[in-house]
């Protein structure tokens, strides 16, 4: 969301922007905010330890409330699937309070994967007035599912307008370990996993055909482990003890998005990096069963492999030892923005609001 805040404070005598922010995840909050020297308005501070969805839902909810009544706005922007992007929705809806949805129309049709997501982004979507869509195929979800198509702006995605604006050649890492790390000379295998459907025994086999890779090939893993306990007793029973393998705290976005850059290959279980990594030119296995993302799947840039560990090391070691196969994956097209996403955001903000005679130009993939 951080370039639609500065798409948004470009027409300063045209829209008055304020920012508000949940908090439902302070520390990966507070360094985006400060790498994109970002100010909330209204910081609800939710967070709270060990907090369920049931906590994030009602404090949320509460306290969007109070800003709404305070702020009255013409209009709520929310982004993506997170909790905080459902109940801000449903907090404007009960006051009558129209709503755009950046990043709209990503559907896997299965309300369990990834969960809670995937409802809290149908439910966003049921809300919505404006559906800024990412892409031709979100567009087509959201008319399946009688959507108003004037209602509808295919822009890209915000997140590549980040990433391009934050990958740097020349970025140094502060962890010595990290520092260390010759793209030039090793193969770095970025490793990230969260999702509640694979806790228990998925985890275990994910992390299981990482040794499997390292008994295979000479790479190095590195893997920001989630600080969910459930995520980081596996990993480290599994992998903790490996030489060639770096269990790091959860990373910042700045180093995170240069490491991906650096990085070989991909394997996650998220739903953003799927996105990202492709504009980098970094293929994908991608450690679900489903995704909302088939762009990249029919794109080429990910593979869509499962939590089963011999499909892992299959694909993993496939593209590891086949130049061709790595290189149709890294070249192929990302078909999901050009960098300009926020941009057209904005630009459809004042057509609605009668401020530009025509709509911004679609996002398509060239």
């Amino acid at each position: 969301m951080a370039p639609v805040v500065k798409a948004l404070a470009a027409y300063p005598t045209e829209i008055a922007a304020k920012v508000v922010v949940t908090a439902q995840h302070r520390e990966m909050l507070d360094q985006v905010l400060a790498l994109f020297a970002i100010t909330p308005d209204h910081d609800l501070n939710i967070m709270a330890p060990e907090q369920t969805l049931y906590d994030v839902t009602t404090r949320a909810l509460n306290g969007l409330k109070t800003v709404m009544e305070k702020e009255r706005p013409d209009l709520v922007l929310v982004h993506g699937d997170t909790t905080t992007t459902f109940v801000a929705s449903l907090a404007a809806f009960y006051q009558q309070i129209p709503v755009g949805h950046v990043e709209a129309g990503l559907r896997t049709r299965n309300k369990y994967s990834p969960y809670p997501e995937e409802m809290n982004r149908k439910l966003t979507g049921a809300l919505a007035d404006l559906h800024f869509a990412p892409t031709d195929i979100a567009r087509d979800n959201l008319l399946a599912e009688g959507v108003d198509p004037r209602a509808i702006f295919v822009t890209g995605n915000t997140v590549i307008d980040a990433l391009l604006a934050t990958v740097r050649p020349d970025y140094q890492f502060q962890d010595p370990a990290l520092a260390r790390l010759d793209p030039a000379t090793q193969e770095i295998l970025l490793v990230t996993t969260h999702r509640r459907e694979n806790l228990g025994e998925p985890l275990r086999q994910i992390y299981l055909a990482l040794r499997t890779i390292l008994e295979q090939r000479p790479v190095v893993v590195v893997f920001p482990v989630h600080k969910n306990p459930a995520v980081r007793r596996v990993a480290v029973e599994v992998l903790g003890d490996h030489p060639r393998v770096h269990l790091v705290e959860p990373m910042d976005y700045l180093p995170f998005v240069n490491l991906m850059a650096r990085a070989k290959l991909v394997l996650t279980d998220s739903g953003g990096l799927q996105e990202e990594a492709p504009a980098l030119g970094k293929p994908v296995l991608v450690l679900r069963d489903t995704t909302e993302r088939p762009e990249a799947v029919t794109a080429g840039t990910v593979q869509l492999v499962g939590t089963n560990a011999e499909a892992i090391v299959t694909a993993a070691c496939r593209l590891l030892a086949d130049p061709e196969a790595y290189t149709v994956m890294a070249n192929a097209v990302n078909p999901y923005g050009d960098g300009q996403a926020a941009a057209r955001i904005a630009h459809a903000v004042l057509f609605r609001h009668g401020r530009r005679s025509t709509p911004p130009t679609a996002f398509h993939p060239v």
